[in-house]
């Protein structure tokens, strides 16, 4: 077990840091200014001085400008310290924005004050992202302490805007720093995973989301023959889009579920009252697509669809993109820092991981634009986003195990 022993008895021993971590993190309330907040500063301010007692030998701060934020930019902090060769980096990204609680009434805490009982620790971010910013600096911490300098350089990022499209985080240090991350680097996003640790995502599939917008005619619910009843036509047009899961029937068991998923999810209000026929209506569609899927195809089946349940109730229904992103290549699922991360979850965990695809975005999606490999992981209790989010001391201690043992890959 050497180096590791020496490693591995610190990390064990970070309750009470981990805790106090949490608490600093969770108080220091990041959210975006679509979210209603006033960015990452605070936060990323308490980070950094975490990081600069560590004594990087390169440490920056990255500042996106957003004139929406009082600040007027968003904070990304890229933190290098290094190894015995300079041509290759391990790198760990982490994200420091959150999004907001939710409905208050659900949660039996203070969502921004952690709450600890026994080895859970509640609060709005715990897991997403904080789970990765702490498992990681108790990870390069350990290394540190027993003076270990390993092969590749240790690096750490922790960058804004990942909940709200990351354009005023990773897009930007990538645009304006391409040669910060190489090809030859081990990269890991700690901000996807399962419970028992074993699940290495390596691809996402394309995102499309559309907004349906009917149009009819309103009048008085007692005389339907004046109007042309719009929520009919859509509850029609619901119904009928459920066929695009057999006209787009190509599986792809990389991916869980391994089918491409098109759910109907927000409706927008239409009438306040009870005795109106609406005349417009709007709807929205969720659709997560196989690589191996055309998005254009998916679109134009849409819009047929629409078309044919338009003309049977008298509407007109306009079909518009609200978001699409294509998917990227996929990470392979031998690449160095899949194999290197299979490693050290079998040294820490025991349990074989997997490469595997998923259905939601992360940030890895930006670098594998860029041409750059990147595994998303990590061990997760998977309350990310719900109300009395929570994580796992032991998940945590266990993740800075497996990145300290990343970290001193060759």
């Amino acid at each position: 077990m050497e180096p590791y022993a020496g490693i591995f008895r610190r990390i064990e021993q970070s309750r009470e840091e981990i805790i106090c971590i949490q608490k600093e993190l969770t108080a220091r309330i990041a959210l975006g200014p679509e979210n209603g907040g006033s960015g990452e500063h605070e936060k990323t301010a308490y980070v950094k001085g975490l990081l600069a007692d560590l004594q990087p030998d390169f440490f920056e701060e990255i500042n996106a400008p957003d004139h929406r934020v009082e600040a007027g930019y968003r904070p990304n902090l890229v933190a290098k310290w290094k190894g015995c060769k300079s041509d290759s980096s391990t790198w760990v990204l982490s994200h420091s924005d959150v999004v907001p609680p939710g409905d208050l009434t659900l949660w039996e805490s203070d969502p921004y004050l952690i709450r600890v009982e026994g080895d859970r620790i509640y609060g709005r971010g715990v897991e997403d992202n904080q789970h990765g910013i702490v498992s990681s600096y108790l990870a390069l911490k350990a290394v540190l302490a027993e003076g270990i300098k390993p092969s590749r350089n240790m690096a750490i990022a922790i960058v804004a805007d990942e909940e709200t499209g990351s354009g005023f985080g990773l897009q930007y240090v990538l645009s304006r720093y391409p040669d910060l991350f190489g090809l030859h680097d081990l990269i890991v996003v700690p901000d996807f995973g399962n419970q028992d640790g074993t699940m290495i995502e390596v691809a996402e599939k394309s995102m499309l989301w559309l907004r349906f917008t009917a149009l009819g005619r309103q009048c008085h619910a007692s005389t339907p023959e004046k109007g042309k009843n719009t929520l009919r036509g859509i509850a029609n047009l619901i119904v009928s889009l459920d066929s695009l899961r057999e006209r787009f029937p190509v599986r792809n068991d990389l991916f869980t579920p391994a089918f491409s998923t098109f759910e109907p999810t927000k409706v927008e209000a239409n009438v306040p009252n009870v005795n109106t026929i609406p005349g417009r209506d709007v709807f929205y569609l969720d659709c997560r697509i196989l690589p191996d899927v055309s998005i254009e195809e998916v679109i134009n089946t849409c819009r047929r669809i629409s078309e044919e349940v338009a003309t049977a109730h008298g509407l007109e229904i306009k079909v518009d993109v609200t978001t699409r992103n294509d998917a990227a290549l996929p990470t392979a699922s031998d690449a160095p820092v899949v194999e290197a991360l299979k490693k050290a979850i079998k040294k820490v965990k025991g349990r074989e991981a997997c490469p595997t695809g998923i259905g939601g975005g992360t940030v890895a999606a930006f670098f594998r634009k860029a041409g750059l490999s990147a595994a998303v992981w990590s061990t997760l209790t998977e309350t990310i986003h719900q109300p009395n989010e929570y994580c796992l001391i032991p998940d945590i201690i266990a993740d800075a195990k497996i990145l300290a043992c990343l970290f001193l890959e060759p």
